[in-house]
């Protein structure tokens, strides 16, 4: 099966040479020059990952972010030579699943990108639906949960989370074990890329995100699924 990249990229000299390291790993590559651009193309077509610049034109990239999470969970690699941590938790805060910072090497670029692929494609594997507290469902074919009627969208880090510390009910993780867990690289103290995201998926299940009941926090070690701790 080829996978298909969304690459959205204004400097023509590196959409260029993404797209042919990308082709190389038999990776299917559409780019976008501006952000109207590539919301026309995530709007009339579907990708396996979207490989978004921050800094493009006529829609930024952060606008662009928050549009296609209205409708779309693909897995959305940040790619930019913004740097700061303001700049990484806006990303990662609007529903991004993973951050690149200018200058990159190909080789890791390549990596990320085959990463969230496998990870997508295997969660699309698993059809079944299961029961979880508090009369939350979860979807693994939609990357969502559902409380009632309300259906709730989740990024594919966000899902992934959830699901690491729903299946291992009686594990505590420690932020070094989510991290390898769910990134699939070596943890090197990053700790604001796991709280941007744990305080987002927080957000998005807990009847009270101050007072979560979902997802404890086990003060000096990590998270684990809810229980008689207390956060």
């Amino acid at each position: 099966m080829e996978h298909k990249v969304l690459l959205v990229e204004d400097n023509r000299d590196i959409s260029e040479l993404v797209e042919r390291q990308l082709i190389r790993e038999n990776l299917k590559v559409t780019r976008a020059f501006d952000g109207e651009e590539a919301l026309r193309l995530a709007g009339s077509q579907r990708f396996d990952v979207i490989i978004l610049d921050l800094m493009i034109p006529k829609v930024d990239g952060i606008e662009v972010l928050k549009t296609v999470r209205l409708s779309d969970m693909t897995p959305v690699l940040i790619l930019s030579a913004k740097d700061s941590d303001i700049d990484k938790t806006l990303g990662l805060g609007f529903g991004a699943d993973d951050y690149l910072s200018k200058p990159f090497s190909m080789i890791e670029l390549t990596a990320r990108v085959k990463a969230l692929i496998r990870r997508a494609s295997y969660y699309e594997k698993q059809q079944e639906r299961s029961r979880m507290a508090d009369d939350l469902e979860i979807f693994p074919d939609s990357y969502s949960v559902k409380r009632g009627n309300e259906v709730i969208q989740l990024t594919l880090k966000e899902f992934t989370i959830l699901q690491l510390l729903y299946r291992n009910q009686h594990k505590i993780y420690t932020k070094e074990e989510l991290y390898e867990r769910v990134w699939g690289e070596p943890y090197f103290g990053d700790a604001n890329v796991i709280n941007v995201h744990m305080r987002r998926l927080r957000e998005k299940i807990e009847a009270d995100p101050a007072d979560p009941k979902l997802i404890k926090t086990i003060w000096g070690i990590g998270y684990k699924w809810g229980d008689s701790h207390s956060d």
